[in-house]
């Protein structure tokens, strides 16, 4: 069985982010496992700029913000394992993993999730009506747009005003695309002022707030859905071929099920993993700073 000091799940920018900052420590073995062909997480699909201010002082996109890390990563001493699914840990501080190798076990010191999160889907709402094909959560259908060049419909509607939301609702505009509306059931934008504005107000996308979707219609296919006016009670049905959910997001915890859904001292979640952060700016600062923390600890330095 292969036994490290690390191990680091997880291949955005706070598994890096932290892989790289326990390496940094000192002669620490570091391996960090991702189920992805690639490195960076989700940001490859993010193609929309706003990403960095905080960390890099530059407007990049996710894309750019994830090549930045993944260049510090080459060289540096962590080792990498792609297309690799941790398949369950164990009280023994071991892990199952599974990969183009097969089955492997790996016995380690010290655990860092970052596993990132995942996204609430429409059977996390009171909606009733039929289910069909067309409904997809926002980063569904941002992974269909941006990276296999996929458009999942025509006449699109978006539930949820968070900035994935609006930054997809500007996505689908840019394809070409008919939005009718991002529908909202507080009484105000969800997301940031300045996406807001460049997503909603500069594509002249309506904003319907005290809204939100209560009946889904079609067989096969979407074909509308019914709206519930909240402060009114009156319902509409509005007609669309998509309907895309941008509900929130919740920590991906999955693997903590075989620790008995507890953390012990010697794991720690990192990331959104941890908790969902507005920017990944605050990800990969966070991220560092356990990383150092981690690798400290394992030289007895701390």
């Amino acid at each position: 069985m292969e036994k490290v000091d690390l191990l680091v799940v997880g291949g955005g920018a706070a598994g890096m982010s932290a892989a790289l900052a326990a390496a940094g420590a000192g002669p620490v073995s570091v391996l960090l496992v991702d189920r992805e062909e690639r490195l960076g997480g989700i940001l490859p699909q993010c193609i929309h700029q706003g990403f960095g201010l905080g960390y890099f002082h530059r407007d990049l996109t996710g894309p750019e913000y994830a090549a930045r890390i993944v260049a510090q990563m080459e060289g540096a001493a962590v080792s990498v394992r792609l297309n690799t699914t941790v398949l369950s840990l164990s009280q023994r501080r071991t892990a199952e993993l599974s990969g183009p190798g097969g089955y492997e076990p790996v016995a380690f010191r010290r655990l860092i999730l970052a596993t990132g999160c995942r996204e609430k889907t429409i059977g996390s709402l009171p909606v009733t009506g039929t289910r069909p094909a067309g409904v997809f959560t926002a980063g569904e259908a941002q992974r269909m747009i941006n990276l296999r060049h996929w458009r999942p419909g025509r006449k699109v509607l978006v539930l949820g005003s968070g900035d994935l939301g609006l930054i997809m609702a500007r996505r689908f505009v840019l394809e070409g695309c008919q939005v009718l509306g991002v529908v909202e059931q507080k009484g105000s934008c969800g997301g940031m002022v300045r996406n807001y504005r460049s997503c909603l107000l500069e594509h002249r996308i309506p904003l319907m707030t005290r809204t939100t979707v209560t009946r889904l219609h079609g067989e096969g296919r979407l074909t509308g859905v019914t709206l519930r006016h909240l402060d009114s009670g009156k319902e509409e049905q509005v007609a669309c071929d998509t309907l895309i959910t941008a509900l929130g997001l919740i920590p991906e915890r999955e693997l903590l099920a075989g620790l008995g859904g507890k953390l012990p001292g010697w794991a720690s979640l990192c990331g959104n993993c941890d908790y969902v952060h507005e920017i990944v700016d605050t990800v990969t600062a966070q991220a560092e700073e356990l990383g150092r923390q981690v690798g400290m600890e394992l030289l007895g330095k701390k």
